[in-house]
């Protein structure tokens, strides 16, 4: 089965603008089949995630969250909750503003602390190739880290999979999926 997804969303539980049901709403609309709702750590609101067991909708939605890992200043991990497995991906190391070497630095001394499964190339939905390099040895993912409607759906994975969270996250460890960017809009994959 072909799945179309979104491993990086903000919702108003921390500080995105939409509330989940609207992040459910767009993502649905744009033909996605499943999205992890990754709200920072630092400003989650407690039992916020409690509404997606009311909603009615076919989007498999992975609970999830924003980790800040301090590291020579910070950096953020998302960690996303399957059924059983979890999934850990380091996020947007072209937001840290560092030389290559250094970002390789850092991403390798958080692998220390945390199981890093994936890394993002992308800043806010737009495509970072310098990250995508063999001297980052893990699977590389696209995602929009969206916090407002217009930053919905620039950038996803696509896989061929079962509809089963486990499954998703397994496909993301092992690098089997492709990356997708939505620019100008002229859709274009690698």
């Amino acid at each position: 089965m072909h799945l179309k997804g979104a491993l990086h969303t903000h919702t108003t539980c921390s500080d995105g603008d939409l509330s989940i049901k609207e992040v459910v709403r767009i993502y649905t609309g744009l033909g996605f089949d499943f999205i992890a709702l990754t709200d920072h750590d630092y400003l989650l609101r407690p039992d916020c995630y409690e509404v997606i067991d009311t909603l009615k909708t076919e989007l498999i939605i992975f609970k999830g969250v924003e980790l800040t890992v301090f590291e020579k200043g910070y950096v953020h991990v998302n960690r996303i909750i399957g059924d059983r497995d979890v999934l850990h991906i380091f996020n947007h190391p072209s937001e840290l503003d560092l030389p290559l070497k250094k970002v390789i630095d850092r991403i390798t001394a958080v692998a220390g602390m945390l199981p890093i499964e994936a890394v993002e190339v992308t800043s806010k939905g737009f495509r970072s190739p310098e990250y995508e390099i063999p001297e980052i040895p893990f699977p590389k993912v696209a995602t929009d880290d969206s916090h407002t409607r217009i930053g919905c759906g620039r950038a996803w994975i696509e896989m061929d999979c079962m509809r089963d969270k486990d499954k998703i996250i397994r496909a993301v460890r092992y690098g089997d999926f492709w990356n997708c960017y939505t620019e100008n809009h002229h859709l274009y994959t690698k």
